[in-house]
C-alpha cells in the first residue's frame, strides 16, 4: 500500500471522487501542513491556521500508478485558482499533493509540468512533503456518504464517468 495527501478545495468531494478510483482502498479527510496541532474544522475555518482540507490516500500502486490517480484527480480542480475551488474560498481550500515518500516527487512534478502545458501557463497545486496530517472530525468522514445531496464543488458526471475508468489508460 502507498498513501499519498490530496487537496482540493473542500474535502467532502474530493474523498468521494477519490474513493471512487479503482485501486483506492481507504481514505480519510483531515487537514495538512498547516501552523497548529489537532485542530477542529471550526479553527481551520475560521481562524489563520494555515492547514489544506486534505484526503489521505491509500491506494494499490499495481492497480493505480500514481500518475494515474495524480492525473485523475486533477480532472476534478482547477490548477490555476489560488486559495479556492468552486464557491469555496479561503487559504483552507488551496490545492496540493503532499507526500510521504520522496521517490514520488519526480512523478508529481512531471504530472504538473504536464499539467501546466495543457492549461498553457503556471498552475498553483503545491508539491511538499507531508509534514503532518490531522484527522477531521467523524462527521467529516465519507460525508457524501451519509449525505447525499450534500454540498459539493466536484461535478456529479465526474463521479459518475471516474467509476468506470480504468486506470492504468491514464498512467
Amino acid at each position: 500500500m502507498k498513501e499519498i495527501y490530496l487537496a482540493g478545495g473542500c474535502y467532502w468531494g474530493v474523498e468521494k471522487y477519490v474513493s471512487l478510483i479503482k485501486g483506492v482502498k481507504e481514505t480519510e479527510v483531515g487537514f495538512a501542513n498547516g501552523r497548529t496541532e489537532n485542530p477542529t474544522y471550526d479553527e481551520v475555518k475560521h481562524q489563520d491556521t494555515g492547514h489544506a482540507e486534505t484526503v489521505k490516500v491509500l491506494y494499490d500502486e499495481n492497480e493505480l500508478p500514481l500518475a494515474a490517480l495524480l492525473r485523475l484527480f486533477y480532472r476534478i480542480i482547477d490548477p490555476t485558482a489560488v486559495d479556492r475551488q468552486g464557491e469555496d474560498v479561503g487559504h483552507q481550500y488551496r490545492t496540493g499533493v503532499y507526500y510521504t515518500d520522496e521517490a514520488d516527487r519526480e512523478v508529481i512534478e512531471k504530472t504538473l509540468a504536464e499539467l501546466a502545458e495543457q492549461v498553457g501557463g503556471a498552475v498553483t497545486v503545491e508539491c511538499q512533503g507531508l509534514e503532518h496530517f490531522w484527522r477531521a472530525e467523524e462527521y467529516h468522514q465519507k460525508y457524501l456518504d451519509k449525505n447525499p445531496g450534500g454540498y459539493c464543488h466536484v461535478p456529479l458526471q465526474a463521479m459518475r464517468w471516474v467509476k468506470d475508468v480504468e486506470p492504468k489508460e491514464f498512467a
